[in-house]
């Protein structure tokens, strides 16, 4: 599992890449991968809790962002290997 944040590194230039942007997001949770998006607050960025692929694969998606292609902004990617999960969250657990 991958949590991947991105801040804002030039606000100024998201409202003319929102939409390719956004078709990114949409692109990611119709591959299975995204399970969850949202923006850190106050206005720092967006956040996404990625699943189901290898970090290579994360890397490449996420340098696939016009965001990060256009240095709107970085993208910091953490690795997570869940110990202990509640029931609904026990698909995110390693195969033993």
């Amino acid at each position: 599992m991958f949590v991947i944040t991105l801040r804002f590194a030039d606000k100024s230039r998201a409202p003319s890449l929102m939409d390719d942007h956004n078709a990114w997001i949409r692109k990611g949770f119709e591959d299975g991968v995204f399970l969850l998006v949202g923006s850190l607050q106050p206005a720092a960025g967006g956040m996404i809790v990625a699943h189901g692929a290898t970090r290579a694969e994360i890397e490449s998606r996420v340098q696939d962002d016009p965001f990060v292609a256009a240095g709107v902004v970085t993208a910091e990617i953490a690795q997570i290997v869940p110990g202990r999960t509640d029931e609904r969250l026990a698909f995110l657990r390693p195969a033993a």
